[in-house]
């Protein structure tokens, strides 16, 4: 339910705050005080479009606030949640603004979004989360500039989300509610709603199936209507596989042949390196022996025998030894990898530098077509053998989405049929409670039809169309809602639907935007009772001009004209300001309603007799 909302430079108002409580709350006012404003603030509260239009002459920005409590385990909590909404309870509140009083600093940093585990049993361990409920704050605020902003408990989120959260917990009626009431889609949602949990369920399980189908369809459709295309594509693709088969890539092969072609185009001077190697450690061949020419292993060798002869004389010498006797194995081993790689240096001649070459342009050739390199070419052949495969097996798919989709159109219009069925029969129980509820607003001979009528086809919802039929007199035939019934019965009618279905529904808090217009005398005091019996079980806020209707209030508001200011500059602004009236300043304002003399005895008179009637059992 909504606890307050505050309103600034909205309209007229350039500041009010509405205190609002469980039951009916009216609001009434002077016609062009503010009283649209109102509903319009709430409207924004709930993700409605947003004018610049709508902020106040002179004003940089327009704000709107709102502070509701809602059960704990309500979809909206959750929601959020999710967004980073930091959730607190009223005693929570009451004890920030404790604090506010006795210290000088009293904002506290909520905490983080990512503090998901101590928020939650932050939230948990307060009392009112104890009872089931939590307090969620909404906040807008409208820039003249044409921004928008929207809150949810301090933390900004989308405008949509915001809307989310705000229509899972409030309805708003007003006359162009009126309208959707007359269009199909409305009407059919009514009665599904009506129709109770158990066929919601089967309606989405109908959806989901109805889903696959169309899925399965569109399939077909676009291998059937695009076979000349899928044929082109299975060509291009398979010259294309044939190519790169032809060539037999291996995977990392271009990189390796780089490599290779590199060492072969420097093979002299690689084999020169080479050599000069060898022979700097191991000397010239034993053909070519000589003497005097100096290499690391013949020295090396000549170390250790000097130390041969007095290693066993000192430990440490003889460690020395070791390592030298070890260096003298590692040079005779590099000298000889340095001859058997120079040997194979000479094996690889011109032919295989050439056959090295040709085989890279292959390769060169498959990358410049189909990917950066040979790996990504090798990956989009396995991705286009696949779709190749798919294109090629056309006939065998069609045949099986052909009786894929004969199935599931049996079942869904087996289904539809149940749909159909129970539509049919909520459609009886929700035409005679609402025709219960006209003949309580004063259409006591009112009937209601609802028409499920089969379709030829399937759709999303099942196959048939929903259409609500008024006879608002005996003698009168059923008539579409758009054509046989007037503003005030519309009106009716749709509060009685609403009275209906209020049973069944999640929604917290009811909005009815002068709803009751068109109505006057004994339908006003019966509608002013049906919203009574409604905000028994629901929060309910009527902005009426009736005072029939006004006279059952639990708390009335009133908006009215508080100043007209003078400015040279803009020639003056006209403010309206919101009050919540006791018992006496009610009787005011019922006064002024009925006969626009708030200070007639006789008017007073009877709007005592209004509120007295209306308190009556």
């Amino acid at each position: 339910m909504i606890d307050y909302v505050t309103i600034s430079d909205l309209g007229v108002i350039e500041h009010a705050e509405l205190p609002l409580n469980a039951g009916l709350n009216v609001v009434t006012g002077e016609t062009g005080a503010g009283k649209t404003m109102v509903v319009t603030a709430l409207g924004l509260l709930l993700g409605a479009r947003a004018e610049a239009t709508a902020i106040r002459s002179g004003a940089p920005q327009a704000v709107v606030d709102a502070g509701l409590t809602v059960p704990a385990g309500h979809r909206c909590v959750e929601l959020a949640r999710e967004a980073g909404a930091w959730l607190q309870t009223p005693e929570d509140t009451a004890d920030t603004a404790d604090t506010a009083d006795t210290a000088d600093t009293a904002w506290v940093e909520p905490p983080s979004s990512g503090d998901r585990g101590a928020l939650e049993a932050a939230e948990a361990s307060s009392p009112q989360q104890q009872r089931g409920e939590v307090e969620i704050l909404l906040g807008r605020t409208l820039s003249a500039k044409g921004r928008s902003r929207a809150s949810v408990s301090g933390r900004n989120v989308p405008i949509a989300l915001l809307g989310e959260i705000g229509s899972s917990l409030v309805t708003v009626h007003g006359q162009s509610d009126q309208l959707r009431l007359r269009s199909a889609t409305a009407q059919r949602r009514a009665l599904d709603r009506y129709a109770g949990a158990e066929f919601a369920a089967q309606l989405a399980q109908y959806k989901q199936r109805f889903t696959g189908y169309q899925a399965k369809v569109a399939e077909l459709e676009e291998i059937t209507t695009n076979e000349r295309e899928r044929l082109r594509e299975a060509e291009q693709l398979q010259l294309a596989l044939e190519q790169i088969d032809a060539v037999e890539p291996l995977p990392g092969e271009d990189h390796e042949l780089k490599t290779e072609s590199l060492k072969l185009e420097n093979v002299e001077s690689l084999r020169d390196a080479a050599r000069s190697a060898q022979l700097s450690l191991s000397g010239p061949d034993a053909a070519e022996a000589l003497d005097d020419v100096p290499h690391a292993v013949a020295l090396v060798e000549s170390a250790a025998t000097a130390l041969a002869a007095v290693q066993d004389q000192d430990q440490e010498l003889g460690q020395i030894a070791e390592q030298i006797s070890s260096v003298s194995s590692l040079l005779n081993d590099a000298a000889s990898e340095l001859g058997i790689y120079a040997a194979h240096l000479d094996e690889s001649g011109p032919e295989r530098l050439a056959a090295v070459h040709q085989r890279r342009a292959d390769l060169e050739r498959l990358i410049r077509l189909y990917g950066p390199d040979i790996d990504a070419v090798l990956g989009w052949a396995q991705e286009a053998r696949a779709r190749l495969h798919n294109l090629q097996s056309d006939s065998d798919r069609i045949e099986e989405l052909s009786a894929e989709i004969d199935e599931l159109q049996a079942r869904l219009w087996t289904e539809a049929e149940e749909l159909r069925r129970r539509r049919a029969e909520a459609g009886e129980r929700l035409g005679a409670a609402v025709g219960a509820e006209l003949a309580a607003l004063a259409m006591p001979r009112a009937r209601m039809v609802l028409e499920v009528t089969a379709t030829d086809g399937l759709g999303p919802e099942g196959a048939d169309t929903v259409a609500m039929l008024l006879a608002p007199h005996p003698g009168a035939d059923p008539l579409p809602l758009g054509k046989g019934a007037s503003g005030g019965e519309l009106s009716r009618v749709m509060l009685a639907l609403e009275v209906v279905l209020a049973e069944g529904s999640d929604t917290e808090t009811f909005i009815f935007d002068e709803v009751d217009a068109g109505v006057g005398g004994k339908a006003a005091v019966q509608i002013g009772r049906r919203l009574a019996m409604l905000a028994k079980h629901r929060q309910v806020i009527v902005v009426t001009h009736l005072p029939q209707v006004a006279a059952y209030a639990q708390n009335h508001i009133r908006v009215f004209k508080s100043s007209v200011r003078d400015d040279s500059a803009s020639g003056g602004f006209t403010a309206s300001d919101v009050t919540a009236l006791d018992e006496e300043q009610r009787v005011s304002e019922l006064a002024r309603m009925l006969a626009g003399q708030e200070d007639s005895e006789s008017a007073r008179a009877h709007a005592r007799e209004l509120i007295s009637g209306a308190a009556a059992p």
